[in-house]
Parts: structure tokens; C-alpha cells; sequence
């Protein structure tokens, strides 16, 4: 479906998430603050033209640029606003009625080289109906005053903004005797003769007035909790105005998760060299493809005509070449890439704001864990941290990190905390599973490092160059290969400990353990040195790696948050290898871990700090203070679980195949939604199927699950492509990369310096 003129839909049509939050038809809304309303109002004359709910919507409307504000201006006059700072002046003007005042007003602004609002909002007729109780003569004057209004409305909406506001249904029971007479059928029929009227004479698209029909939605919702039946809650008139200043200021400021009213962004030199490549690699596997068929056609079996017999081709088919390989799978890719870009650059399909209800998050995470037990299987082995049993641990946490996103949980802290540590488990597990490679296995070869980075990084330099969006936006994946690189250079530097050469000397382990500490202390001292951490990161070409809107806090933040749970990790995989080496814990299947006493104290240890953890990230008030415990006691519910999986003999024994199925593509899953199944980069929803949300949900989810599982196919096989095990043609293969990361530098700056 179409997104269509989102400016139009959001000054039409809507439906409330909730009690208060506004959901425009096709987009989102960006919530507006007084920092932002002056820098897009900057040097900016507004006028409110209108009677007393006018009045109530120019004072919300200033209240976004000074919440100070109070309703103190005289009822029946007009009421200046003005900010200095910003140059800014918002004028009421009272004007109760359209008649020959008003056009007298507006014809003003029309004539010689009078200074022109920027920004005009008009709507009058309560007064009519009240002041000629409600006469048909009234509303035959009203057609007429509006008729010759209209053109000079038209004429301004040229150079200016012109908004007509239509008239609010009324509460009809609330109203007092002296305004019995407005009723909603009147008001409907001076809304009708407005929308009639006015563009109906101008046939140029710049000259229409924009009428503002939402408010009628908004108050048709909540005119029963006025006051006096006549004018609209707070709640609901800040909405109004909070419409308008996006309907205005989107254009200008361009907020990430305000799609209402914003042009498609254009293509830049990068997206553009992008789309040549994977058209020309789409052309060249269709060539080859028909070349390989027209082969495979003239070698087909045939009928010998003497003997009657069956004849086998001489030549067998071909196996599949590197070049048809990689050209297949950038075939592919570039058909995903058009699809992430029509969901979230394009303005093809629509887009809608989360809203966070318990139900929304908890519903879906009991239906998947019941799913996740359905789907229970014996494990291949039953050692600690099996590969069945870390697949299905990421499985589902990712699972339930993507229902926190599209649920909008993080406003709910306890929600928060507690998704705050998966993703630090995530991170436990990249120090634990590196760490363990390393210690075991000892290859610190460049094709290990070039695996594991090309893993990594393949699809978000990808989105990157399609979606335009730097490195550091994709913010997991720089945090987990700085972490990589950091395991990486804690082994491999002199003196190189591996569990071969300790397994000779004691001292060998406290080698390695000098060598943890000495990274820890690294760590400390970059955590409370942010100076120190900024200048390492702020030199070329890192700086490009890590700056986000223009500097590395962001990076700084997500670094911090989660500072020393790889540490843990990395110490975990210690302990536990070297324990398991002296055969202190028992591992065969159905037996627990340790004696049953000591593994029943550990159990019993391990629930209670499971517990405690979850009751003091539920009863979180402050995020801030909270993220500032976060990094030094998340490692307890981590390792609290991981007691809890891995005791209990029969436990560690079984795996759920389903939640194994998604921790495969975790890091898939974890980046495409970013784009697919969210939207405006996961600040909203992604809509293809509008009215229906469930169903939406759910043919968006399939496609983003398929298209993930399809991605982390193409990048495995990409993989053994790119980075082969021939350390001679793997160094021809990264001088290519360094050159494709320098060409990409040199159009990232012309880019930068043609949009500056």
C-alpha cells in the first residue's frame, strides 16, 4: 500500500494509541521540543486569526517554544508573544466571526510590501451560530463572507502557510443555556460550506489553503472531558498544536522519527555507485546462468538413431564457478537491498509510532516461550555452554529484545534493566567464546581474524553504503569487533599463553592471569578518563569508525554501559576450562555438575541471585543511576543463569531446537530490523498492511525473518569467497578491501563537501 501525501493524512485523519497518544494515518510524528520549535520558527511571524478555541490552540502552540507561558492575555483582544532569543513573534488575533473585519485583516497582508505571516491559522463560526441563534441566514452570510475570503487565503498560501481550522463537535449536554443553540448539526454545516469554498478557485497546487480537518477527529475523542462542552481538554489542544508544528517543521528539521510532511531524502554518489553494481551483478548472473543453460541443453542426453540406445553426454556439467557464486549471491543481495530501501528510505510504504502497553510485550514473550518448550530436544554433548545450548541462548534473547523494540518497552525501566542485561550476556558470550578458541585452539592466524571480522561487519557496511547511515549507527556490531580486536591482542601479544604451554607450568596461568588484570586496568582507567578514550578514538581513520552526529559520545555511552561484562566472560572460560581440565566438574549426560551438595547450594545461591537482581531492576526509578550500577552487577544475573542451565544434570541435557533455530541469525535478526520489520532507523513501525496491525505484524515478521536468514546464507558463503585459507591470495584480497575502503572514503568526502 502506498504511503501516499502524508502531509495531507496527517491533517486528516488519525486514531489514538491510548488515552493520549495521537497516531497520524501512514506516518509518524515527531514530539516536538522548545529547542527544536526555535530553531525551525527561528526568524518566523505566526498569526492565529479566530475566536476563543483559536486562542486555546495559540497557546499551546507557544507553550512549544516557551512551556513559562500563561494564559494571562485579555479573552476578547489580541495577544502578542514574542521571543527575542530566537527572533521569533506568534500574534492572536480576535476575530470572533468571518465577516468584513477579518477580510479586511487578511486583505492587508495581500497588498504593496507588507511583510506577510509565514505561518497563518484561521477558523471562526460558534459566534455566528450564537450571536443569530443558530438562523439559516446566518449561515447564507457566512457562505458569503468565506466566498470572498477564500481567494485572498489562496493568494497568501502562495508565499505562506494557510491553515483553516474546522469547526469541533461540542458536547452538546455540557453546554450552558447562552450556547444551547451550537449544536453539532450546525457546526457540521459551516464545516461543509468551508471545505466547499475554499480552493475552489485555484487551480494551482501552491495556492491551497491546508485544511486542518484533524481536530474535529482528536475532539470527537475527548470533547466529553471539557469543561464547559465548548472548548477541548489540554491534552487534546496540544496534540492540535503539536500536528501543526510538525506539519511545518518536518520539512526543516527533518527528524528521524517525524515521516509526516518529509520528502524522500535523494539518492547520494555512494547509493547511487551502489545500485550500478548490484544492477550490473544482477545482468552478469542472468549472462551466465543462460550461458551455463544453453550448455547443459546441447549436452542433454540424446537417443543413439542406430542402435536405439540412450547416449550420455560427453561432458559433464560444470561445477559452479567462483565468479557465478559471487555474482549469485550479490544477485541476491541487491534484490534484499531494494527492499530495505523502499521500506525505510522510500516513501512507498507507511510508517507508524510505537506505543507501549504491558500487554503488548508480555503476551508475545509467553507465547514464544511456550513455543521455545514445545520444541525441546536431547543435546549432541552436555558440556557447559554446548554450541546447541549458546544458540538457543541467543535465540531467545533475541527474540524477546525484538519484541521489547517493536513494543516500545523502553520507556517501562524494569523492562529496561532487564533487556540491559541480554544484551550484556550477548557480550559475556563474545568474551567467553573467543577467549575459549583462543586458550584451546591457539590460532591467532590472519585468517581466523579476517573470519571473524567479515562475519561481523559484511552486512552492516552494506546498509551503511544502501541506507547512508554511519558505522557507528549500527552500534552492537563496532561493539563487539572492538571487543574482538581487544580479546585478540590480550592473547596474542608476547608472551603468547595458550592451555598447551600451561598446561606444562603453573606460572603459565598466572602469566595469563597478569594479563587480564593488566586489561582490566585498561578498562577502569578508560571507563573514568573519558578525555583519554575520546582522543584514542578520535584519530583518523577511527574517528569515522566510531563519530555519530559529529562526535564519539554516543560510542563513549554504548562502550561504558557494558564495560567490564566481557571481562567476565573471558574469566568465566578461564575458570571454567581449567577446572574442567583437573576434572573437577562432572559433564555426563543426566549427572550434575558437581556433588549433589555443593551443586544444590550453588542452585539454591544462583535462584536467590537471579531473584534479587530482577526485584532491584524492577524497582529502578532513576535510568541513569541505574546504568551507572548496570556494568559492575549485570555479570550476577548472567552468571546466576548460566548455574541454573548448566547444574542440574537432565537441564544441561536438552536444548529448545526453536530458540537454536533464531540464535544462528541473531546478528542478522538484530540489524534488519533496524529497517524491515521497524522503521525511520527502529524509532517506529514498519505498516504494509494498514487497518490490520496483527496481521501486519505478522507478514512483516515473516518477510524480516526470511530476509535475515537469507542474508547470514549469502554472507557464509561470501565468506569462504572473500577470505580464503591461502595466506597469498588472502593478502591480494584484503589490499583489494583496503582499496574498496579508500575508494569509499574518497566519495564519503566529496559526498560531505557537496552537501556542505
Amino acid at each position: 500500500f502506498k504511503g501516499g501525501d502524508t502531509c495531507e493524512y496527517l491533517l486528516s485523519s488519525g486514531r489514538f494509541l491510548g488515552e493520549k497518544v495521537w497516531q497520524p494515518h501512514s506516518c509518524m510524528m515527531h514530539k516536538y521540543k522548545n529547542s527544536e520549535a526555535k530553531n525551525c520558527l527561528i526568524d518566523k511571524h505566526v498569526v492565529f486569526i479566530g475566536d476563543s478555541r483559536i486562542r486555546q490552540l495559540f497557546y499551546s502552540f507557544i507553550k512549544l517554544i516557551n512551556p513559562q507561558v500563561k494564559e494571562e492575555g485579555i479573552k476578547h483582544g489580541n495577544i502578542p508573544f514574542e521571543d527575542k532569543s530566537a527572533s521569533i513573534k506568534v500574534d492572536f488575533l480576535w476575530y470572533p466571526e468571518v465577516n468584513g473585519s477579518m477580510r479586511q485583516r487578511i486583505k492587508s497582508w495581500t497588498e504593496g510590501s507588507v511583510a506577510k505571516p509565514h505561518i497563518i491559522v484561521v477558523g471562526a463560526a460558534t459566534w455566528s451560530i450564537k450571536i443569530h441563534n443558530g438562523s439559516n441566514e446566518a449561515l447564507a452570510q457566512y457562505k458569503i463572507n468565506i466566498t470572498s475570503i477564500a481567494p485572498l487565503l489562496e493568494k497568501l498560501a502562495i508565499s505562506s502557510d494557510v491553515y483553516w481550522v474546522l469547526q469541533d463537535p461540542v458536547y452538546e449536554d455540557m453546554l450552558s443555556e447562552s450556547r444551547k443553540m451550537i449544536t453539532n448539526e450546525k457546526i457540521d454545516a459551516y464545516n461543509e460550506a468551508a471545505v466547499r469554498i475554499l480552493n475552489s478557485s485555484s487551480r494551482n497546487s501552491k495556492a491551497k489553503v491546508k485544511v486542518f480537518s484533524v481536530s474535529k477527529l482528536i475532539a470527537q475523542e475527548t470533547i466529553m472531558k471539557s469543561a464547559d462542552g465548548l472548548h477541548l481538554p489540554e491534552s487534546s489542544r496540544d496534540t492540535n498544536a503539536m500536528i501543526l508544528m510538525n506539519v511545518y517543521c518536518n520539512k526543516i528539521m527533518k527528524p528521524i522519527d517525524g515521516s509526516c510532511c518529509q520528502p524522500q531524502p535523494p539518492l547520494t554518489l555512494i547509493q547511487k555507485i551502489a545500485f550500478c553494481f548490484f544492477t550490473l551483478s544482477i545482468i552478469g548472473y542472468l549472462i551466465i546462468s543462460l550461458i551455463h543453460r544453453n550448455n547443459y541443453r546441447k549436452n542433454k542426453s540424446c537417443t543413439d538413431l542406430e542402435s536405439g540406445e540412450e547416449k550420455k553426454p560427453a561432458i559433464s556439467i560444470p561445477n559452479v564457478s567462483t565468479l557465478e557464486m559471487l555474482l549469485h549471491c550479490f544477485c541476491k543481495l541487491g534484490l534484499i537491498m531494494t527492499y530495505f530501501y523502499l521500506c525505510d528510505r522510500a516513501n512507498l510504504f507507511m510508517k507508524e509510532n510505537k506505543f507501549y502497553t504491558h500487554s503488548s510485550f508480555f503476551i508475545p514473550i509467553a507465547y514464544i516461550l511456550v513455543l521455545g518448550v514445545f520444541y525441546t530436544e536431547n543435546t549432541k554433548e552436555t558440556k557447559v555452554l554446548n554450541r546447541e545450548q549458546t544458540d538457543e541462548w541467543k535465540g531467545w534473547m533475541q527474540l524477546v529484545i525484538l519484541i521489547y523494540h517493536i513494543s516500545g518497552a523502553s520507556t517501562f525501566l524494569p523492562v529496561y534493566m532487564h533487556i540491559r542485561v541480554l544484551v550484556a550476556a550477548y557480550l559475556f558470550q563474545t568474551g567467553y567464546g573467543h577467549f575459549s578458541y583462543f586458550w584451546i585452539k591457539g590460532d591467532f592466524g590472519v585468517y581466523r581474524v579476517c573470519q571473524v571480522l567479515f562475519r561481523l561487519n559484511f552486512l552492516v557496511v552494506v546498509l551503511c553504503i544502501v541506507m547512508d547511515r554511519p558505522y557507528q549507527f549500527y552500534y552492537f556490531v563496532p561493539l563487539v569487533t572492538v571487543w574482538f580486536m581487544i580479546i585478540y591482542a590480550t592473547l596474542a601479544l608476547w608472551p603468547q599463553i595458550i592451555q598447551k604451554k600451561a598446561n606444562g607450568s603453573c606460572l603459565w596461568h598466572f602469566g595469563l592471569l597478569l594479563k587480564l588484570i593488566c586489561l582490566l586496568t585498561c578498562i577502569y582507567f578508560l571507563s573514568y578518563s573519558q578525555g583519554a578514550f575520546e582522543k584514542i578514538f578520535s584519530f583518523w581513520p577511527l574517528s569515522k569508525c566510531f563519530e555519530l552526529n559529529g562526535n564519539i559520545y554516543e560510542w563513549w555511552f554504548r562502550w561504558k554501559l557494558d564495560r567490564y561484562v566481557v571481562f567476565h566472560g573471558m574469566l568465566f572460560a578461564f575458570i571454567y576450562l581449567a577446572l574442567q581440565k583437573r576434572q573437577m566438574i562432572s559433564e555426563g549426560k543426566g549427572d550434575a555438575l558437581f556433588s549433589n551438595r555443593v551443586s544444590n547450594v550453588l542452585l539454591f545461591i544462583s535462584i536467590v541471585s537471579f531473584l534479587t537482581y530482577s526485584i532491584w531492576a524492577s524497582s529502578c526509578k532513576n535510568k541513569t543511576e541505574c546504568n551507572e550500577l548496570h556494568p559492575s552487577v549485570s555479570v550476577v544475573q548472567i552468571l546466576a543463569f548460566i548455574l541454573i542451565r548448566n547444574i542440574p544434570g537432565y537441564v544441561r541435557s536438552v536444548y529448545s531446537s526453536f530458540f537454536a533455530w533464531f540464535g544462528k541469525i541473531s546478528l542478522e535478526l538484530f540489524i534488519c530490523q533496524y529497517h524491515i520489520w521497524l522503521a525511520a532507523d527502529t524509532k517506529g513501525i514498519l505498516v504494509l498492511i494498514p487497518g490490520y496491525p496483527m496481521f501486519n505484524v505478522l507478514v512483516s515478521t515473516f518477510i524480516f525473518v526470511c530476509v535475515a536468514h537469507e542474508i547470514s546464507q549469502i554472507t557464509n558463503d561470501l565468506a569462504q569467497i572473500v577470505v580464503p585459507k591461502d595466506n597469498s591470495t588472502l593478502l591480494k584480497r584484503l589490499l583489494c578491501i583496503a582499496g574498496f575502503f579508500s575508494g569509499l572514503h574518497f566519495f564519503s568526502a566529496m559526498q560531505d563537501q557537496s552537501r556542505h
